[in-house]
C-alpha cells in the first residue's frame, strides 16, 4: 500500500489555525483534494477530523486520538490509537493507497518516522496567519516527480528516495 502525505501549505508553511479553522479558502484545492483522495482511506488526527464537521463522503476515515474514550458515531470513521495503527488498518482493508491528511503533529510523525512513500503538497502562493505549520523536511530525501501550476497554488508530487536512487 502506498502511504501518501497530502496537504495544502502556505508559503510560510502555515496549514491551519489553533482553533481548527483553515486560514484560507481555495475551492480549486478542495476539488483537487476530493478528486485525489476519493475512494481511499484518510488517516488523520482528532482535531483535523473535528474541523471537518464529520466524515468526508466516499472515504473511510481512521482518526488517531490519545483521548481516552473518544468515539465517533459514524460508520465511515474508526478511532485508532496512533497514526501507525490507522495505516495498518488501512492496509489490512486492502486499500492500494492511504492518505495521511493532517494535522501538524500527524504530518511531523509521518515524516520523522519515515511512514510516507509519497507526498502531494499544494504550495499556496501566499502567506497565511495561523499557528499550525507543516514540518520542515529534508528535500534531498524526496524526488520531485511533477508540478502542476494553478492560479493560487502549485501542486508538487514527491516520491521518497530510496538508497538505490
Amino acid at each position: 500500500m502506498r502511504r501518501i502525505v497530502i496537504a495544502a501549505v502556505a508559503r510560510n508553511r502555515v496549514i491551519g489555525r489553533a482553533n481548527g479553522e483553515m486560514p484560507w479558502r481555495v475551492p480549486e484545492d478542495f476539488k483537487h483534494f476530493k478528486r485525489t483522495t476519493m475512494g481511499s482511506p484518510l488517516v488523520m488526527g482528532r482535531k483535523t477530523f473535528e474541523s471537518l464537521g464529520g466524515p468526508l463522503p466516499g472515504r473511510p476515515h481512521y482518526v488517531a486520538s490519545r483521548r481516552e474514550g473518544y468515539a465517533i458515531p459514524h460508520e465511515a470513521a474508526t478511532v485508532v490509537g496512533s497514526l501507525e495503527e490507522g495505516l495498518r488498518l488501512a492496509e489490512e482493508s486492502g486499500a492500494e493507497r492511504a492518505f495521511i491528511s493532517g494535522g501538524g503533529s500527524i504530518y511531523r510523525r509521518a515524516l520523522e518516522r519515515d511512514l510516507a512513500d509519497e507526498m502531494i503538497l499544494s504550495w499556496m502562493k501566499f502567506d497565511a496567519e495561523g499557528e499550525i505549520t507543516f514540518p520542515e523536511f529534508d528535500e534531498r530525501a524526496w524526488r520531485t516527480e511533477r508540478r502542476d501550476d494553478r492560479d493560487e497554488f502549485e501542486i508538487v508530487y514527491y516520491t521518497k528516495r530510496r538508497a538505490s536512487d
